[in-house]
């Protein structure tokens, strides 16, 4: 089987949700597993500024929030009877995040929209999109 298990990144952009369509089409022509993950930053939530005891707090609602939305896609996925899991990580570095669950994982292929949440119409690629392209040891679609 060429692609046994595809990475999804997910930020619940339109790219995301793009690409995790995609994903489930390659997944059910080879009858791969889904793994869709989603990374939070302080960036991401804005509290980069607070205490740790306000950023716990904050990261443990925007998990369960993002958990929650990613569990609809895992119920999409198995209604297309598609094998899937999702997991939602706290990281400093969302590349770094994402090329090391691939290579801990035995990723075959990156399936991942070209650009995220703040979209930026004039950069050419996204900054993670690029980084993980640039970074992983196996083939990554970019989708938009």
């Amino acid at each position: 089987m060429l692609f046994q298990n595809i990475l999804v990144p997910w930020d619940g952009s339109k790219y995301s949700n793009h690409a995790f369509k995609i994903a489930l089409d390659v997944a059910k022509k080879y009858d791969s597993k889904i793994n869709v993950v989603s990374c939070l930053s302080h960036a991401d939530t804005g509290a980069s500024y607070l205490n740790n005891g306000i950023n716990k707090e904050i990261f443990k609602t925007a998990k369960n929030i993002i958990g929650d939305k990613m569990s609809e896609l895992k119920d999409d996925a198995k209604k297309a009877g598609i094998s899937t899991s999702i997991d939602v990580f706290i990281t400093d570095s969302t590349v770094k995040q994402l090329v090391t669950y691939a290579k801990a994982n035995k990723v075959d292929l990156v399936v991942m929209g070209s650009h995220g949440l703040t979209g930026w119409k004039k950069v050419l690629l996204g900054s993670v999109a690029n980084g993980v392209s640039q970074q992983v040891h196996c083939p990554v679609l970019i989708v938009r």
